[in-house]
């Protein structure tokens, strides 16, 4: 894996992982790498420093990255506000969810349960479902996932 700084044509710089660098080339190519702030297609790789491991001890050995912080909600408030790349990519995917999806609300799990078995049309659905009641989907070997849902970008 290979991860390369990229600029749009508008300005907005990001990062991104690819398998190795021909991945990149064919993507940008075929105009599937897109800016996560304006979907700009148009993107070209910028000037990045390499990532050189430190090295502790006289036995050479890399250091250990710092733990990651849980993936609590103090750990998120402590992590600030979402960055507007995250934001952005976020609000852009719940636009398509609502364009392209049937909302079923408070119904999901039993709307997904008909679907999985046959009992209604094979459609993408979003709503709403406690923890238990997706545990119990995945358990009954329906996928399903939690997404988190933003404000829309147009207000």
């Amino acid at each position: 894996m290979i991860r390369f700084s990229l600029r749009c044509d508008n300005g907005h710089e990001f990062e991104s992982w690819f398998k190795d660098g021909a991945a990149y080339d064919r993507m940008a190519a075929a105009g599937l790498v897109e800016c996560p702030v304006c979907g700009d297609t148009r993107v070209a790789k910028a000037l990045m420093t390499p990532a050189i491991a430190k090295v502790r001890g006289a036995k050479g050995r890399p250091e250990a990255p710092p733990p990651a912080a849980a993936a609590t909600p103090t750990a998120r408030a402590a992590a600030g506000p979402l960055p507007a790349q995250v934001l952005a990519l976020l609000q852009r995917m719940r636009a398509e969810i609502e364009r392209s999806c049937d909302y079923v609300g408070a119904d999901f799990a039993e709307e997904a349960r008909r679907i999985h078995y046959g009992e209604a049309e094979a459609r993408g659905i979003y709503g709403e479902a406690s923890e238990e009641e997706a545990e119990a989907l995945r358990e009954e070997g329906i996928e399903v996932a939690r997404l988190p849902w933003v404000p829309r970008s147009d207000g």
